[in-house]
């Protein structure tokens, strides 16, 4: 079978660029540091858009009315909350990973498979036996076809009370197609990303992922990234507090039109999920900057309660004063400490040099003949740069240790269980 041209194989293969102080993943940050970086992605994005004249739309929520339980038309912040209850640790909704599951489990190789329609009736008549059985887990997927699935999976983004990529940024997702190259796209497209709420992001994530295994198949299931993107867009992109009900000519004309945004969704995820370089470096200054701040305020407080207690002793005031503005601290000369308090109440000194790595100090830790790390998989652990100019960041395994020291000299550096993702 001859694949179209327009198919993801000749698409450019952007790549990560690789940077000795490791690539920020989104979850790498700590709240803190988050909130930061979508104050600091929302100031590019308009300044991206800005330079390239192209307009930027951010719309105003949207109040509606919604349904305070149940699986379809519900807000997927209540429906984490009552996922939440049965497991802890959910991020996405328990129906949309079922129905993903359920898709997958008759085989992508389905010919057809998300552009094939399930039968109306047959899916009206499953979603009103979910929204009584689901959560019972009584409910028999076994009378569910594949393509009824995919159905219900694109109705249930569609009847969301508020689009899946938020009412404030949706039209400017369709926008990003305006902008004049790939390269800017991209960026625009990671920026918005960012800003979404975590409930959005990780359900996008999600199908993201879903819909790339899909396009993976295509030599079996007929569905190039190209189909897959087309078929996809309707349910992400129409939302209808912005328009009227169209005709099929309006739908089929709006999907043409944002296929190309969901195309590079699907075909450069990975690049989607990473914190920019240049906004990780601005959330440092900015942190050093606070630091700067509140020493400051602390000294003039220390300054201004020593100064009322003994106005005569102006040298000692001088030196108190001073002694906090320090910042730096003396650490031993090309050597760090690494803690590990979860598994062990001893710190390991570890030498820096040139080709040390994240991954060479977690290996060592595991390897350490007594303690509790004999019972710890590599896979479990993280090391994490906390405090400094950062409060708390996850570091990616090919991390260069001395060139992540001399960015931030006054770091802890602690091995915890990694975060959930």
């Amino acid at each position: 079978m001859q694949m179209s041209k327009e198919d993801d194989a000749l698409l450019p293969n952007f790549r990560l660029q690789k940077d000795k102080t490791g690539i920020t993943k989104i979850g790498d940050l700590a709240p803190q540091d988050m909130k930061k970086v979508y104050s600091l992605a929302l100031i590019e994005l308009t300044a991206l858009f800005d330079i390239l004249d192209t307009e930027l739309k951010q719309e105003k929520a949207i109040k509606v009315k919604v349904k305070d339980a149940g699986l379809f038309g519900v807000s997927l912040s209540v429906l984490l909350e009552q996922d939440q209850r049965k497991v802890s640790s959910t991020r996405v909704p328990l129906i949309f990973q079922k129905l993903i599951s359920q898709i997958e489990g008759g085989g992508l190789e389905t010919e057809g498979l998300l552009r094939i329609p399930g039968s109306t009736t047959r899916v009206k008549s499953i979603c009103q036996e979910l929204e009584a059985k689901f959560y019972e887990s009584s409910f028999n997927w076994d009378i569910v076809k594949q393509h009824d699935a995919a159905s219900i999976l694109k109705l249930f983004i569609r009847e969301l009370p508020q689009p899946l990529l938020t009412v404030e940024y949706l039209k400017a997702f369709q926008a990003v197609r305006n902008l004049p190259t790939r390269k800017h796209q991209l960026q625009a497209l990671n920026l918005l990303v960012l800003l979404l709420p975590d409930a959005n992001r990780d359900t996008l994530k999600a199908l993201l992922e879903f819909l790339q295994r899909v396009a993976d198949r295509r030599f079996a299931n007929k569905m190039t990234l190209k189909n897959v993107a087309m078929v996809m867009a309707p349910n992400l992109f129409s939302f209808h507090g912005f328009r009227l009900k169209g005709s099929e000519q309006s739908e089929f004309a709006m999907a043409a039109r944002t296929a190309n945004v969901m195309l590079l969704m699907i075909k450069y995820q990975g690049l989607l999920w990473t914190i920019p370089k240049f906004i990780v470096s601005q959330v440092r200054q900015q942190n050093i900057e606070n630091q700067r701040k509140q020493t400051k305020e602390k000294a003039m407080k220390k300054l201004l309660k020593k100064m009322a207690y003994d106005r005569e002793k102006h040298d000692r005031q001088e030196k108190n004063v001073c002694e906090p503005l320090m910042l730096q601290v003396e650490v031993p000369r090309g050597v760090i400490r690494v803690q590990a308090p979860h598994f062990s109440k001893v710190s390991m000194a570890v030498q820096l040099t040139e080709d040390l790595k994240a991954s060479d100090i977690l290996a060592r830790f595991l390897s350490q003949e007594s303690g509790i790390s004999h019972n710890v998989k590599k896979e479990e652990v993280c090391l994490f740069e906390i405090g400094g100019n950062i409060v708390e960041r996850s570091l990616e395994e090919d991390t260069y240790m001395k060139d992540l020291f001399q960015l931030n000299p006054n770091a802890e550096w602690v091995i915890k269980p990694k975060p959930s993702t």
